[in-house]
């Protein structure tokens, strides 16, 4: 079922990311919540999570720290953050909107399935919170922080001001260039990048083998209309997520395969308490 427009002046924001309280992405996304709203809290890992994936923190009791009014640092993972922010830390009332980031460095195509700042989104949306994750894509060492900090309120006002599916989330990445080089803000679908993720063969101060998990070697793209086309043509690309990893298509073709439903009826997100 659609979810109503969101009213951002009168919105509780909720802040959270995977690359820590001291993260210079979370001050930018901290500004363009408040540019937002007035209700804004921050609930973060206390250090880098990235890779983290929706990883829950299962064999160990988590830290908090408060940090100020409205503002805590935890020892648990993005996915940690926002489940304590929705059930325990945030009081009086549920945010109405889970903003992610803003990552340092892009969350296009395959990123979307290891990335910490696109789960702590995801785990919002799967508590039935609307929520956007965001990046500023870099290249090489550089990040234009200033083009998601000009860009990033216009986006989310744009993004509430319409109905949203009730498993959805939506991935914003910005490109890496000055705002003023910016070509516009284009919707396109999760992509795939021509090459897989480096492994290489290094040596640590011991003259001991190890192996090294690295980046892709280039972010070039399959498809031209997708997330990595958009922001390679220097576009904000806007990509909508929902967390139902089931292949649709496969599931008809696989009807009569074995006993059971021919079909699966679509999950609904839940309100956890």
């Amino acid at each position: 079922m659609p979810r109503a427009p969101i009213n951002l002046k009168k919105a509780r924001i909720l802040v959270t990311n995977d690359d820590g309280i001291h993260a210079p992405g979370l001050k930018v996304l901290e500004k363009i919540a408040r540019a937002l709203s007035d209700d804004v809290w921050v609930v973060t890992p206390e250090s880098e999570h990235s890779g983290a994936s929706h990883a829950l923190t299962l064999r160990r009791p988590l830290q908090v720290h408060e940090l100020g009014a409205r503002r805590y640092a935890t020892s648990g993972t993005p996915t940690d953050c926002v489940l304590m922010a929705v059930n325990h830390l945030v009081t009086g009332k549920r945010p109405a909107l889970v903003l992610s980031g803003v990552n340092r460095g892009a969350n296009l195509g395959e990123d979307v399935l290891y990335s910490g700042t696109v789960a702590a989104a995801m785990e919002a949306a799967m508590l039935g919170i609307p929520a956007i994750a965001m990046s500023q894509v870099r290249r090489g060492d550089v990040l234009h922080w200033k083009t998601a900090e000009t860009f990033g309120p216009d986006v989310v006002r744009r993004l509430m001001a319409v109905e949203w599916l009730d498993d959805l989330l939506m991935n914003v990445n910005f490109p890496p260039v000055p705002p003023e080089q910016v070509t516009g803000i284009e919707i396109g679908p999760q992509g795939r990048r021509i090459t897989d993720v480096q492994v290489v063969k290094a040596k640590d101060p011991f003259e001991r083998e190890v192996l090294w998990v690295g980046d892709f070697a280039n972010d070039e793209p399959e498809a031209a209309e997708s997330d990595l086309g958009l922001v390679a043509r220097n576009a904000i690309a806007v990509t909508p997520l929902h967390f139902d990893l089931t292949q649709g298509r496969m599931l008809k073709r696989m009807a009569g395969l074995f006993d059971g439903v021919k079909t699966a009826p679509r999950a609904k997100a839940k309100k956890r308490k």
